[in-house]
């Protein structure tokens, strides 16, 4: 049965160098972030909440969310829809759903080979694309009749990882994430039958984590490339439809979310950050202090844009004038004691729910050593690993990527 909530506007101004602002919508806060937004047009638009479970709805740009779907303990990762009726949600479990009344009722797909949906793209009338995992492995779903059918896409040749997809039409797009290289970006001119590689960050266990085409040059693309510490988070930008690549380095090694109206003037933010803004196309940045842990831009034209994060953001000029504060979930604790090591590493980590967890070893210049755990965590909880730690003397880094999030922790091997 469907609940109905009715939520007001209000919001928190940030000043954006001209007369629009961005504007925290009065969403239910989240108990971690949205992972997703999705707008038909400018007023029809569906919000997906993680680890609140929980997908809204509002048919008045934002100003009223309604309360669709709770599930039971999925992770919520994305949300799109074909048209009014139409919808698909992805789950970080193998439960995919499915609506054709516009979200008042949901069925799951099970898809033979689907672990997670991390990415899904609606093109054309009635097909649909969606990609998986951010955890392994790689592999594209397709459907043509909207939903009806899937086809199913082992992406094992050209990536490890995958997070997201965005198609020009049916059978021209993208896809990104990371194989054992890079951070990479695929293209398929044939609707996914074939791919070629035209991204690769060249440093293993970065993966690029959104891309963007501009509304108003589809030859200019934008990528967000998600790095670790003590590496640095980049933008990477294309001015030829992919065919070159620049990069620039972002403040958030956790980089994730990337949004884009002209050129020069956009935003990034991840995990550990809010709004960061640039007016020259990246060579410089400022945190503005607003919003927090930004996945999703959406973007309509030069003077509207969705996001999603914390809550869900709009950039507007219509603005209210009541402050909304939200409180920073929680970080995960993770513990790595003793430490300096010695032979062992050992490390303590308190699950708070359902989760995924991917740790993987780096050296002190952020070189690739081992993948030391990939695993389904089923339960909430203390869970404690011991790992060999055969290397040499010096600096490492522990790299934590869970569902939430990422942390690094360093180490010193006696």
């Amino acid at each position: 049965m469907k609940s109905t909530f009715t939520f007001l506007i209000v919001f928190a101004g940030l000043i954006s160098g001209n007369s629009q602002n961005w504007e925290q919508l009065s969403i239910p806060e989240s108990p971690a972030r949205y992972d997703d937004v999705f707008f038909l047009n400018e007023n029809l638009g569906w919000a997906a909440d993680g680890w609140g479970y929980s997908v809204y709805k509002t048919t008045d740009g934002g100003q009223n969310w309604e309360l669709q779907l709770i599930t039971n303990e999925e992770y919520l990762r994305n949300i799109e829809f074909l048209n009014e009726n139409v919808g698909f949600l992805g789950t970080l479990t193998p439960d995919f759903y499915r609506t054709t009344d516009g979200g008042e009722n949901w069925d799951v797909i099970n898809i033979p080979g689907v672990q997670a949906i991390c990415g899904l793209d609606a093109v054309g009338e009635n097909t649909i694309y969606g990609c998986g995992t951010y955890f392994g492995p790689a592999y594209i779903i397709k459907s043509t009749d909207s939903g009806n059918n899937w086809e199913f896409i082992d992406m094992s040749p050209y990536a490890t990882q995958l997070v997201e997809v965005l198609f020009v039409d049916e059978q021209t797009g993208f896809a990104s994430g990371g194989n054992n290289e890079g951070g990479i970006i695929l293209k398929t001119t044939n609707g996914g039958q074939s791919w070629s590689e035209i991204y690769n960050s060249g440093i293993p266990g970065e993966l690029v984590w959104k891309m963007q085409r501009l509304f108003s040059n589809p030859n200019v693309m934008f990528g967000s490339v998600e790095s670790f510490d003590p590496l640095p988070g980049k933008l990477i930008k294309s001015t030829d439809d992919g065919q070159n690549w620049i990069s620039r380095d972002v403040p958030d090694p956790f980089i994730q979310g990337v949004g884009f109206i002209t050129e020069n003037h956009g935003w990034m933010g991840g995990h550990n950050s809010g709004f960061l803004e640039t007016f020259d196309g990246g060579e410089t940045w400022n945190d503005t202090g607003f919003g927090w842990s930004l996945n999703r831009f959406q973007i309509f034209d030069q003077n509207l844009v969705y996001c999603s994060g914390q809550s869900i953001y709009k950039y507007t000029d219509d603005l209210s004038t009541t402050d909304i504060s939200t409180q920073r979930p929680e970080e995960m604790k993770i513990t790595v004691a003793p430490n300096p090591v010695q032979d062992k590493l050992n490390v303590s980590i308190d699950f708070k729910r359902k989760d995924h967890m991917v740790i993987t070893l780096f050296d002190e210049s952020g070189r690739l050593i081992q993948q030391l755990s990939r695993e389904t965590i089923d339960s909430k909880g203390l869970k404690n690993y011991s790992f060999d730690f055969p290397y040499q003397p010096g600096v490492y880094h522990v790299l934590f990527h869970y569902d939430l999030g990422y942390q690094s922790k360093k180490i010193i091997k006696k």
